[in-house]
Protein backbone atom coordinates (compact mmCIF):
# COMPACT_ATOMS: atom_id res chain seq x y z
CA UNK A 1 0.00 0.00 0.00
CA UNK A 2 1.53 3.11 -1.21
CA UNK A 3 -0.06 7.14 -0.50
CA UNK A 4 -1.64 9.55 -2.43
CA UNK A 5 -2.15 13.29 -1.69
CA UNK A 6 -4.80 14.22 0.06
CA UNK A 7 -7.81 15.23 -1.35
CA UNK A 8 -9.65 18.29 0.59
CA UNK A 9 -11.55 21.14 0.30
CA UNK A 10 -11.05 23.72 2.64
CA UNK A 11 -14.18 26.43 3.23
CA UNK A 12 -14.47 29.37 4.67
CA UNK A 13 -15.44 29.98 7.93
CA UNK A 14 -19.05 31.29 6.78
CA UNK A 15 -19.34 28.34 4.80
CA UNK A 16 -18.33 25.73 7.10
CA UNK A 17 -20.71 27.57 9.63
CA UNK A 18 -23.35 27.31 7.19
CA UNK A 19 -22.89 23.58 6.58
CA UNK A 20 -22.74 23.06 10.56
CA UNK A 21 -25.86 24.32 10.99
CA UNK A 22 -27.25 22.73 7.91
CA UNK A 23 -26.50 19.22 8.69
CA UNK A 24 -27.64 20.01 12.71
CA UNK A 25 -30.66 20.87 11.36
CA UNK A 26 -31.50 17.84 9.37
CA UNK A 27 -29.89 15.33 11.41
CA UNK A 28 -32.54 16.19 15.03
CA UNK A 29 -35.39 15.50 12.84
CA UNK A 30 -34.54 11.82 13.13
CA UNK A 31 -36.97 9.77 14.98
CA UNK A 32 -36.78 6.07 15.64
CA UNK A 33 -40.23 4.89 15.00
CA UNK A 34 -42.22 1.36 15.33
CA UNK A 35 -44.29 1.80 12.55
CA UNK A 36 -43.73 1.33 9.38
CA UNK A 37 -45.38 1.93 5.64
CA UNK A 38 -45.17 -1.66 3.77
CA UNK A 39 -44.39 0.70 0.38
CA UNK A 40 -41.43 -0.31 -1.21
CA UNK A 41 -37.83 1.58 -1.68
CA UNK A 42 -35.76 1.38 -4.58
CA UNK A 43 -32.64 -0.72 -3.59
CA UNK A 44 -30.48 1.38 -5.15
CA UNK A 45 -31.31 4.22 -2.15
CA UNK A 46 -29.82 1.47 0.08
CA UNK A 47 -27.17 0.13 -1.65
CA UNK A 48 -25.75 3.81 -1.75
CA UNK A 49 -26.04 4.45 2.27
CA UNK A 50 -24.20 1.19 2.61
CA UNK A 51 -21.90 2.42 1.05
CA UNK A 52 -21.40 5.66 2.88
CA UNK A 53 -21.25 3.20 6.07
CA UNK A 54 -18.56 1.11 4.37
CA UNK A 55 -16.89 4.76 3.69
CA UNK A 56 -16.52 4.35 7.83
CA UNK A 57 -12.89 4.70 9.51
CA UNK A 58 -11.99 1.03 11.12
CA UNK A 59 -9.08 -0.81 13.17
CA UNK A 60 -6.20 -0.91 10.84
CA UNK A 61 -8.55 0.00 8.00
CA UNK A 62 -9.91 -3.81 8.28
CA UNK A 63 -13.22 -2.83 7.61
CA UNK A 64 -15.05 -5.46 9.99
CA UNK A 65 -18.57 -5.13 9.14
CA UNK A 66 -20.96 -7.29 6.94
CA UNK A 67 -24.50 -5.22 5.71
CA UNK A 68 -26.98 -7.87 5.13
CA UNK A 69 -30.07 -6.83 3.18
CA UNK A 70 -33.01 -8.52 3.61
CA UNK A 71 -36.22 -8.03 1.53
CA UNK A 72 -37.86 -11.38 1.62
CA UNK A 73 -40.89 -11.93 3.08
CA UNK A 74 -40.44 -15.11 4.48
CA UNK A 75 -37.41 -14.88 5.82
CA UNK A 76 -38.56 -11.12 7.58
CA UNK A 77 -41.26 -13.55 8.98
CA UNK A 78 -38.82 -16.09 10.39
CA UNK A 79 -36.41 -12.99 11.79
CA UNK A 80 -39.76 -12.23 13.62
CA UNK A 81 -40.55 -15.10 15.36
CA UNK A 82 -37.25 -15.61 16.30
CA UNK A 83 -37.12 -12.11 17.67
CA UNK A 84 -40.06 -12.47 19.34
CA UNK A 85 -39.25 -15.27 21.30
CA UNK A 86 -36.09 -13.21 22.34
CA UNK A 87 -38.01 -9.97 23.18
CA UNK A 88 -40.66 -12.53 24.89
CA UNK A 89 -38.21 -13.96 27.49
CA UNK A 90 -36.90 -10.50 27.94
CA UNK A 91 -39.39 -8.86 28.79
CA UNK A 92 -41.02 -11.71 30.86
CA UNK A 93 -37.78 -13.03 32.36
CA UNK A 94 -34.15 -11.58 31.59
CA UNK A 95 -35.25 -7.70 32.06
CA UNK A 96 -35.04 -6.35 35.43
CA UNK A 97 -37.78 -4.10 36.73
CA UNK A 98 -35.62 -0.78 36.73
CA UNK A 99 -34.63 -1.36 32.87
CA UNK A 100 -38.33 -2.15 32.33
CA UNK A 101 -39.60 1.29 34.12
CA UNK A 102 -36.92 3.18 31.76
CA UNK A 103 -38.96 1.24 28.91
CA UNK A 104 -42.52 2.21 29.87
CA UNK A 105 -42.18 5.47 28.49
CA UNK A 106 -41.36 4.01 24.62
CA UNK A 107 -44.48 1.50 25.00
CA UNK A 108 -42.76 -1.37 23.80
CA UNK A 109 -43.22 -5.16 24.57
CA UNK A 110 -42.39 -8.23 22.81
CA UNK A 111 -45.01 -7.45 19.92
CA UNK A 112 -42.45 -6.38 16.94
CA UNK A 113 -45.08 -6.74 13.85
CA UNK A 114 -42.37 -3.99 12.08
CA UNK A 115 -40.12 -6.98 11.32
CA UNK A 116 -42.22 -7.95 8.45
CA UNK A 117 -43.82 -4.34 7.58
CA UNK A 118 -41.14 -2.55 6.67
CA UNK A 119 -39.67 -3.09 3.45
CA UNK A 120 -35.69 -3.67 4.37
CA UNK A 121 -34.16 -5.46 7.38
CA UNK A 122 -30.61 -4.02 7.02
CA UNK A 123 -28.62 -6.51 9.93
CA UNK A 124 -25.27 -5.11 10.55
CA UNK A 125 -22.51 -7.76 11.64
CA UNK A 126 -19.70 -7.34 13.14
CA UNK A 127 -16.29 -9.85 11.86
CA UNK A 128 -14.68 -10.58 15.07
CA UNK A 129 -11.76 -11.54 12.45
CA UNK A 130 -11.13 -12.38 9.16
CA UNK A 131 -11.42 -15.80 8.05
CA UNK A 132 -9.46 -16.65 4.95
CA UNK A 133 -10.66 -19.80 2.24
CA UNK A 134 -7.88 -22.01 3.67
CA UNK A 135 -9.68 -21.47 7.25
CA UNK A 136 -6.89 -19.36 8.30
CA UNK A 137 -8.22 -16.25 10.64
CA UNK A 138 -6.14 -13.04 10.55
CA UNK A 139 -7.19 -10.51 13.68
CA UNK A 140 -9.72 -8.18 13.09
CA UNK A 141 -8.90 -4.72 15.86
CA UNK A 142 -11.27 -2.39 17.60
CA UNK A 143 -14.12 -4.39 15.95
CA UNK A 144 -17.05 -2.60 18.22
CA UNK A 145 -16.04 0.75 17.45
CA UNK A 146 -15.28 0.46 13.98
CA UNK A 147 -18.82 -1.23 13.44
CA UNK A 148 -20.44 1.38 15.52
CA UNK A 149 -19.14 4.26 13.45
CA UNK A 150 -19.87 2.66 10.17
CA UNK A 151 -23.75 1.94 11.63
CA UNK A 152 -23.69 5.81 12.81
CA UNK A 153 -22.72 6.58 9.12
CA UNK A 154 -25.18 3.92 8.30
CA UNK A 155 -28.60 5.69 10.44
CA UNK A 156 -27.56 9.29 8.83
CA UNK A 157 -27.23 8.18 5.16
CA UNK A 158 -30.66 6.62 5.46
CA UNK A 159 -31.99 9.61 7.27
CA UNK A 160 -30.41 12.27 4.67
CA UNK A 161 -31.90 10.18 1.74
CA UNK A 162 -35.81 10.48 3.02
CA UNK A 163 -36.10 6.94 5.18
CA UNK A 164 -37.34 5.73 8.66
CA UNK A 165 -35.43 3.79 10.56
CA UNK A 166 -35.40 1.48 13.65
CA UNK A 167 -32.31 0.59 15.76
CA UNK A 168 -33.83 -3.05 17.05
CA UNK A 169 -30.94 -5.09 19.38
CA UNK A 170 -33.16 -8.13 20.34
CA UNK A 171 -30.55 -9.96 23.19
CA UNK A 172 -29.53 -12.72 22.37
CA UNK A 173 -29.32 -12.34 17.99
CA UNK A 174 -27.35 -15.09 17.52
CA UNK A 175 -30.37 -16.60 15.50
CA UNK A 176 -29.56 -13.29 12.88
CA UNK A 177 -26.71 -15.39 11.82
CA UNK A 178 -28.16 -18.49 12.05
CA UNK A 179 -31.13 -17.93 9.73
CA UNK A 180 -29.28 -15.64 7.10
CA UNK A 181 -26.79 -18.74 7.80
CA UNK A 182 -23.37 -16.23 7.79
CA UNK A 183 -20.19 -17.77 8.74
CA UNK A 184 -19.06 -18.33 12.43
CA UNK A 185 -16.57 -15.44 12.28
CA UNK A 186 -19.51 -12.64 11.97
CA UNK A 187 -21.66 -12.01 15.19
CA UNK A 188 -24.91 -9.93 14.76
CA UNK A 189 -24.33 -5.79 15.89
CA UNK A 190 -27.92 -4.26 15.01
CA UNK A 191 -30.73 -4.84 13.42
CA UNK A 192 -32.38 -1.87 11.22
CA UNK A 193 -35.89 -1.95 9.83
CA UNK A 194 -35.46 0.60 6.72
CA UNK A 195 -38.62 2.53 4.97
CA UNK A 196 -41.33 5.08 5.04
CA UNK A 197 -43.24 5.58 8.29
CA UNK A 198 -46.95 4.69 8.21
CA UNK A 199 -48.96 7.79 7.60
CA UNK A 200 -50.41 7.16 11.62
CA UNK A 201 -46.86 6.80 12.74
CA UNK A 202 -46.27 8.53 16.45
CA UNK A 203 -43.16 9.00 18.49
CA UNK A 204 -42.30 9.38 22.16
CA UNK A 205 -42.24 13.69 22.68
CA UNK A 206 -38.72 13.33 23.99
CA UNK A 207 -36.24 15.83 24.89
CA UNK A 208 -32.06 15.86 24.86
CA UNK A 209 -30.22 16.77 27.51
CA UNK A 210 -28.73 20.73 27.48
CA UNK A 211 -26.09 20.96 25.39
CA UNK A 212 -23.90 22.07 28.35
CA UNK A 213 -24.57 19.08 30.12
CA UNK A 214 -23.13 16.81 27.46
CA UNK A 215 -20.27 18.76 26.10
CA UNK A 216 -17.10 20.76 27.97
CA UNK A 217 -14.18 22.78 26.50
CA UNK A 218 -11.30 22.95 28.86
Amino acid sequence: MGFKKLDFEEYSESKMRSRSESFLNEIVTRRTIREFSDRMVPIDIINNCIKTAASAPSGANKQPWQFVVVKDPGIKAEIRKAAEKEEKEFYGHRATKEWLEDLNQFGTDWHKPFLEIAPYLIVVFRKIYDLEDDGTQRKNYYVNESVGIASGFLLAALHHAGLATLTHTPSPMNFLGQILNRPVNEKAFLLIPVGYPANDAEVPDLSKKPFGEISKIV
